[in-house]
């Protein structure tokens, strides 16, 4: 084993925001719907925003100004009050002995609900909400800082997350191991180092 670190996403990698994504996200939905400008896509955006930031969802089906200033004041109340189970194979990450990290994309009470609802606190050395509404960092920026901090060499660093476009992407761009978990085989053809279950993950390190 050569890695002494592993930095995980939390949305579709820890657990399936599916479960839980119809009941948090029903106040944003009614408002797009609302809106009446984003009826054909509709669906479209309801699967887009169980996987990435609301921000990134806005830009993409070119919300108005207003809509997504309304949407963003939505989302920084929103918590999710109840428990919320992980996958069934994120027992066997949480136990790998190596320093494990978090860090997740979203607005900070939100992100802080799901985490309590897991139950997660004693699980990473250290938890990093990036939260699009009050910073300008990214997953890139904070990558690199828990490597420096901690002294690591980028090479005993891997990156686990469902995103290519986000924490994988940034993992690249940092010359540093990724892994894209997908779980739901939502990339089958994809030259990534790619597993759909963490029991698959120890052999990666």
């Amino acid at each position: 084993m050569h890695k002494k670190a592993i930095i995980f996403d939390l949305d579709n990698t820890v657990y399936d925001v599916r479960t839980i994504g119809d009941e948090l996200f029903a106040p944003l939905v009614e408002l797009i719907s609302m809106d009446g400008h984003h009826a054909e896509d509709l669906d479209k955006i309801k699967n887009e925003l169980m996987r990435r930031p609301f921000q990134v969802v806005a830009e993409k089906y070119h919300f108005s100004d207003e809509l997504t200033r309304n949407g963003v004041e939505i989302l920084k109340n929103l918590a999710y009050k109840g428990k919320i189970e992980p996958f069934d194979d994120f027992l066997i990450a949480r136990n790998l002995p190596v320093d494990k990290f978090l860090v997740t994309t979203g607005f900070l009470k939100m992100q802080q609900s799901k985490i309590e609802g897991m139950k997660l606190s004693n699980v990473f050395k250290e938890i990093h909400i990036v939260d699009p509404s009050t910073t300008d960092k990214t997953k890139k920026d904070v990558f690199a800082d828990i490597i420096h901090r901690n002294g690591y060499a980028n090479s005993e660093v891997l990156v686990v997350g469902d995103d290519p476009e986000s924490e994988i992407k940034a993992a690249h761009e940092l010359k540093i191991d990724a892994v894209l978990y997908d779980k739901v085989n939502r990339y089958p053809d994809t030259s990534m180092t790619r597993i759909d279950d963490f029991t698959k993950l120890t052999a990666l390190l």
